[in-house]
C-alpha cells in the first residue's frame, strides 16, 4: 500500500524491491510510523521533484534544480533582506514619513535595483534552457519583489 504512494514510473522501476525492502523492516510499531513517515515524505517530494532513470540524479532542467543556482536564490534572498529592513525600521521608529531619507531607505533601494542585474542574467541564462521551470523562479522572485515593495506603497514611505 505504500508503494502506491509514489509515481508510476518510479514504481515500475523501484517497486519490486522497494517492497521487499518493507517487508524486512518489520519490527516494532514506533519502526512502522517512522516507516510510514519517511515513505510518506519521500513520495510526495518524489511529485514534486521527480528523479531520472537509474541515476537517481535530479533533472537539471526542473523547477527545484533550477531554483537552487545561485541566480534563482540571490534575487529572492536580496527582496527579503529588503522587505526585512523595512519592517525592522517600521517597528522602531514607526511609519511616520521621514524629511531626509535614512540609512534603510537607501540600502532597500541599493538591494532593489542591485537585484536587476542578477534577474536579467538568469532570465538570458535559463530562460532558453528550462523555458517553465525558469518562469515559475521568475514568477517567484517578482512576488517576493512585490512582497518587499508593498509596505512602501501601502504606508508611503
Amino acid at each position: 500500500m505504500l508503494t502506491r504512494l509514489y509515481p508510476l514510473a518510479w514504481r515500475e522501476r523501484y517497486g519490486a524491491e522497494f517492497e521487499s525492502l518493507l517487508v524486512d523492516e518489520r519490527d516494532d510499531l514506533r519502526s512502522c510510523l517512522l516507516v510510514g513517515v519517511n515513505v510518506l515524505r519521500s513520495a510526495t517530494l518524489e511529485h514534486i521533484f521527480p528523479t531520472q532513470g537509474g541515476t537517481m540524479d535530479r533533472d537539471p532542467r526542473s523547477f527545484g534544480a533550477v531554483v537552487r543556482h545561485p541566480s534563482a536564490l540571490i534575487p529572492i534572498a536580496m527582496s527579503l533582506t529588503a522587505l526585512a529592513l523595512l519592517i525592522g525600521h517600521m517597528v522602531i521608529y514607526g511609519v511616520a514619513r521621514e524629511a531626509d531619507e535614512g540609512a534603510t531607505a537607501h540600502l532597500w533601494q541599493i538591494l532593489m535595483a542591485g537585484q536587476l542585474p542578477v534577474l536579467a542574467f538568469f532570465a538570458i541564462k535559463w530562460l532558453p534552457r528550462a523555458t517553465r521551470p525558469a518562469l515559475g523562479v521568475l514568477a517567484l522572485q517578482a512576488g517576493a519583489v512585490l512582497a518587499s515593495m508593498a509596505p512602501v506603497l501601502y504606508f508611503n514611505l
